[in-house]
């Protein structure tokens, strides 16, 4: 064989490990309209800039008549690209093959690309679409799971993960997913449980469907497990490059600041007026977000899950920056297990990346009643605790309106290191509120009083000298305990003059293996 044969060789078999799977089972996967993994990448990532690893790698089993069956590549794709420049580590599991499942030459192969993100300091990925295990190939194709679990727990803080769900991941295939930052499923066409509805119906008698189980809806409304739900698989992979526009590479290195076209001294009246006279009157504070965010640009993630707290990217300045915020829309933006759970992993999420976090605080406290305390609203309102008290970011917390209680401390306070603490003048900053610290604080002065109308002139001349002391931030502002109290219009311009002045801080942790935080 001489050259140019060879060359023709290399040819043919590079369009073969392309076909992947087979005419027909391309044809199969589009018909469910799904993309195929190779065309994943190619709208993922900027045109020809993907290099791909280890298309010529087949599985090694024998096993039940195997060794007859292989494709090259064997079932998923795999390499390096760039995304708006930016280099990227990429994953994409092919259906077409053996249905995606999983082999230890298949582990191997996303297991290659990890280990050099992680060298070179570059985000990870993986677009999961796999019926799981390949069963032919037993205990290697669970050891092949275990390998890339520890690659995602080795990058965890290092290198941002992102996970694309746009088909089948069950079983232990879950567990990679959520070992990442973020993940993404795509409506209708994916789905995410550790065991299906066939084993539930015989092991718990549940009849239940694939999309009720583990669909889209669920995992993004109900479990909490997927932070976006895409209408597409082109939004989903449209969400991918967006995410990354705040983050850094690594966390070695800082999000990237861009060109700013709305004004940094941009002041806006409307803000004056957007909280309701009335203290218990409901508002949405994503209004507030897109009045004071670059061109009115927030990426929400977790929507539909805990809607009580909002958490998202926004940029200032063109500085990203992550934003924590009590939503009085919902339950009054009351502090829970889920709303606890979500914030504390986003704060932490922004503080392994370098990424500020300015929290907006409306809070009347922790949700009371049993099923809170039987779930361990404790232990998971401390979640939120520790990580704002371990965050080395820039912290900046504005105060809207109400912070009780402990909810106070746990939303970004002086003492869990925030930097910078402003408030807005009708802000209430307080045990509780006047109502409820009138029944504690003069209950035995209203036991005595018999008469209803006396009692209730005396109780409103309490609370009224209670909301003079407390309903203002005044009182905590000459403790020091808020930096500044601001006009509302001015809040976007000093959001940006503190993270400019914060772009240096330097913080140190204590010298420890790690931190046990309130799992």
């Amino acid at each position: 064989m001489d050259r140019h044969d060879k060359i023709r060789q290399l040819v043919e078999l590079r369009e073969q490990a392309r076909l992947g799977g087979g005419e027909k089972r391309i044809a199969a996967q589009h018909s469910k309209g799904k993309y195929t993994a190779r065309e994943r990448i190619e709208k993922l990532l900027d045109e020809g800039s993907f290099e791909e690893y280890d298309m010529f790698v087949t599985h090694r089993s024998t096993n039940f008549g195997l060794e007859k069956e292989t494709y090259l590549g064997d079932g998923v794709i795999t390499g390096r690209g760039t995304i708006d420049g930016r280099v990227v580590y990429v994953f994409s599991q092919d259906f077409t093959v053996f249905g995606g499942s999983l082999s230890e030459t298949f582990a191997l192969k996303i297991c290659k690309i990890m280990d050099q993100a992680l060298k070179v300091g570059a985000p990870v990925i993986g677009i999961n679409d796999s019926g799981g295990a390949r069963i032919q190939e037993g205990v290697n194709s669970l050891a092949g799971y275990a390998e890339i679990f520890y690659r995602n727990i080795m990058a965890s803080g290092v290198v941002p993960q992102i996970s694309a769900i746009f088909g089948p991941c069950a079983g232990g295939a879950v567990y990679s997913p959520a070992l990442t930052d973020i993940i993404i499923m795509s409506d209708k066409t994916s789905h995410m449980f550790v065991t299906g509805p066939k084993v539930t119906k015989t092991v718990t008698g549940e009849d239940i469907s694939t999309e009720d189980l583990g669909g889209a809806d669920i995992h993004t409304g109900k479990s909490g497990v997927a932070h976006f739900k895409a209408e597409s698989e082109d939004e989903g992979l449209l969400l991918i490059r967006k995410i990354l526009e705040y983050l850094p590479q690594n966390n070695l290195e800082d999000p990237i600041a861009t060109e700013c076209t709305d004004p940094v001294d941009r002041m806006d009246d409307q803000l004056n007026e957007i909280i309701p006279d009335d203290p218990n009157q409901p508002y949405d504070v994503k209004d507030i977000i897109h009045i004071i965010a670059d061109n009115s640009e927030f990426l929400e993630i977790q929507r539909h899950w805990a809607k009580n707290i909002v958490i998202g990217f926004a940029k200032f300045g063109g500085m990203p920056c992550g934003i924590v915020a009590n939503q009085p829309n919902f339950l009054a933006g009351v502090l829970d297990i889920n709303s606890a759970r979500k914030a504390g992993r986003f704060v932490r999420f922004c503080d392994a990346f370098n990424v500020p976090i300015l929290t907006l605080v409306d809070v009347p406290g922790f949700l009371p009643g049993s099923f809170q305390e039987y779930g361990g609203i404790i232990t998971h309102g401390a979640k939120l605790l520790f990580a704002y008290g371990e965050a080395t970011v820039p912290k900046i917390t504005i105060t809207l309106r109400k912070s009780y209680g402990g909810a106070h401390d746990v939303m970004g306070s002086k003492q869990l290191r925030a930097d910078i603490n402003y408030a807005w003048p009708g802000a209430e900053i307080a045990v509780m509120g006047a109502h409820g610290a009138i029944e504690v604080l003069e209950s035995k002065a209203l036991s005595e009083l018999k008469d209803p109308e006396e009692r209730a002139a005396f109780f409103n001349a309490k609370e009224e000298e209670y909301r003079e002391k407390f309903a203002n931030p005044f009182k905590a502002a000459s403790f020091g305990y808020i930096d500044d109290i601001i006009e509302p219009r001015n809040t976007r311009p000093r959001i940006i003059r503190a993270l400019r002045a914060l772009a240096s801080k330097k913080d140190v942790l204590p010298p420890k293996k790690h931190a046990n935080i309130p799992l």
